[in-house]
């Protein structure tokens, strides 16, 4: 009896023994594993800073290389088309219009070009350009050769920076497009806030043959897409049955970071 008994002694120490060694171990295991996590944090924390600063830098290259190569031509043209509008006031001459929409199409650029460096230095801010600023961008157009029209639908509301930002880019590059290679007299720009989503649509009356037709793809075509999936929305372009050409551009307000207005 007495060796039986101290035979379940002997166990009970060992498994408490074991539970011990066992509870040891996981605490030590666990110490581990926290370690681990906290030096994987670091080091995601390390890399994303080193990330950042790599872009910083590369920002600020290409700022200065934007700024080197077009302030100065900007700046060319603007002072020419100044000296050519004031010697044709000198010789009593109306100035042309079209010399006027270089000198206003040229201080546009200044002041973009000085935003968009400015904006490469702060990269968490957008531009300063928004739908706000719709109705100046439709009368300068005017100048271009065509007429357009500005109409907007539904309650407006302040949207997110980006798509406030991405709206005016598109119709900007649209109406472009439409000075330059559509032949339109006539452009309709409509902007519709929805309950979800906000709709950039820009019409012309435009020819419709081939010739026009392959001619409007390109660079800025892609460039307005590219922006609208950035967002996550959706763009569509192409030829109107009537004759034309209609882009449109369906921006979420939920914006793809999940920010809302």
């Amino acid at each position: 009896m007495r060796t039986d008994r101290g035979w379940k002694r002997f166990y009970a120490a060992g498994w408490l023994v074991s539970g011990l060694v066992a509870v040891a171990a996981a605490h030590q295991w666990k110490g581990r594993m926290t370690e681990m996590q906290e030096r994987l944090e670091e080091a995601e924390r390390v890399r994303e800073e080193v990330l950042r600063r790599r872009v910083a830098e590369e920002q600020l290259r290409i700022a200065r290389e934007l700024h080197d190569s077009l302030t100065h031509s900007i700046s060319v043209v603007t002072v020419q088309a100044g000296v050519a509008a004031h010697l044709a006031r000198k010789r009593g001459e109306d100035v042309p219009v079209a010399l006027s929409a270089i000198q206003e199409a040229a201080g546009d650029a200044s002041r973009e070009l000085r935003e968009t460096l400015s904006v490469l230095r702060r990269d968490d801010q957008a531009n300063g350009y928004g739908l706000d600023d719709l109705p100046a961008l439709v009368a300068r157009s005017s100048h271009a050769g065509i007429e357009p029209r500005l109409r907007i639908s539904g309650s407006r509301r302040t949207v997110p920076a980006e798509v406030d930002s991405a709206a005016y880019r598109i119709v900007q590059e649209a109406l472009t497009n439409v000075a330059r290679h559509s032949g339109a007299a006539e452009a309709r720009v409509v902007v519709e806030y929805g309950a979800d989503v906000v709709t950039v649509r820009v019409d012309d009356d435009g020819r419709s043959d081939a010739s026009a037709a392959t001619a409007r793809p390109g660079l800025g075509l892609i460039g307005m897409r590219e922006r609208t999936n950035a967002l996550g929305g959706q763009l569509s372009a192409g030829r109107r049955p009537d004759g034309g050409f209609s882009v449109v551009a369906r921006l979420p307000l939920t914006t793809v970071s999940g920010d809302r207005p």
